[in-house]
C-alpha cells in the first residue's frame, strides 16, 4: 500500500456529494492502488474480491481506518448472475454508482499451440466474458441515472500481441471493441466508457512475467510505471466528463 496517509480525507471534487466506485480485483496490486486513491479522494470505494476476502477487508478497514467509506463485495465476474446481485448489493447500500473500474483478470502463460482448451477459456471466461458481465450490470444502473463511467483495464498486448500470451492478448484485444461499442451505444445518456493500459507494474500477477531489463528497450524512458501513477490517472479519467470511447496507455511504449 502507499505509503501517503489519508489522514483528512479530501472531499470529492464531483459533482456528486458522495460519490461511489466499484473496482473488480480491488483486494491487491492496480485494483488496491486505485481503491485508495479514489478513497482519498472522498470518494465511497466498492473494493471487490473473488477469493482472497482477507485481503479484501485489510483494503476497506484502511480506508475506513481513515475516516473514508470502503465496503467489500464478492462475486465471481464469470457469472452473471453474481455481477448482477454485486451491483444491486452496491446500489442498495449507496443509491448509484458512479465509477466502475474493471480491473479484475488473469493470464496464461503457454504458446499457442500447446495452450488446452479450457486454459483458453478459463482466461476468456475472466478478461472478455467477466468485464462483459460487469459492463452489462454497472450500465443498466449508470443508464438509469443518465451519468456514469466506466474505465477498462486491458492490455499493451491486446494491439501488440505478446509471445506465450495467445489467450491474454485475445481477451484484452476484445475488451477494446467491447469498450468502443458501448462507448456508442450509451453516449446518449451521459455515460462514458473507455480503456487504458496500465504496463507492466509489480504486482503478484506479473512479478513472474515482469521484464528484466534488457526487455524495458521498447520503453521510451526506460522503465515501467509505478501503482500509484497509474491510480491517478484512473481517477482523472474518471472526472473526465468529455472522453469516450478511447484507449489510453499508461507507459512509454510507442503504438
Amino acid at each position: 500500500m502507499p505509503t501517503s496517509s489519508l489522514a483528512g480525507i479530501s472531499p470529492s471534487s464531483s459533482p456528486v456529494p458522495h460519490p461511489t466506485v466499484l473496482v473488480t480485483g480491488g483486494s491487491r496490486g492496480i485494483g488496491r492502488a486505485i481503491c485508495l486513491e479514489f478513497a482519498q479522494a472522498g470518494w465511497r470505494v466498492g473494493v471487490h474480491y473473488r477469493e482472497r476476502q482477507q485481503d479484501a477487508d485489510r483494503t476497506a478497514a484502511w480506508i475506513k481506518d481513515r475516516g473514508g467509506e470502503g465496503f467489500t463485495f464478492c462475486a465471481d465476474i464469470r457469472d452473471a448472475r453474481q455481477v448482477d446481485a454485486m451491483v444491486r448489493a452496491l446500489g442498495a447500500r449507496w443509491g448509484r454508482l458512479d465509477v466502475m473500474v474493471c480491473n479484475a483478470g488473469q493470464a496464461s502463460s503457454g504458446l499457442l499451440l500447446r495452450m488446452r482448451p479450457d486454459e483458453w477459456a478459463a482466461v476468456i471466461d475472466t478478461n472478455l466474458t467477466g468485464t462483459f458481465h460487469c459492463l452489462k450490470a454497472a450500465g443498466r444502473l449508470m443508464l438509469s441515472q443518465r451519468d456514469g463511467a466506466v474505465i477498462v483495464v486491458s492490455s499493451f498486448a491486446g494491439v501488440q500481441g505478446r509471445s506465450g500470451q495467445s489467450a491474454y492478448a485475445a481477451s484484452k484485444a476484445g475488451l477494446l471493441g467491447l469498450v468502443k461499442t458501448a462507448a456508442r451505444e450509451w453516449g446518449h445518456h451521459n455515460v462514458r466508457v473507455n480503456a487504458l493500459f496500465p504496463g507492466w507494474h509489480n504486482t503478484d500477477m506479473s512479478e513472474a512475467a515482469m521484464p528484466d531489463k534488457a526487455r524495458l528497450h521498447d520503453h521510451a524512458l526506460g522503465r515501467s510505471p509505478d501503482l500509484e501513477e497509474i491510480a491517478r490517472f484512473v481517477h482523472h479519467l474518471a472526472l473526465m466528463k468529455d472522453a469516450s470511447g478511447q484507449v489510453w496507455n499508461l507507459d512509454s511504449r510507442i503504438l
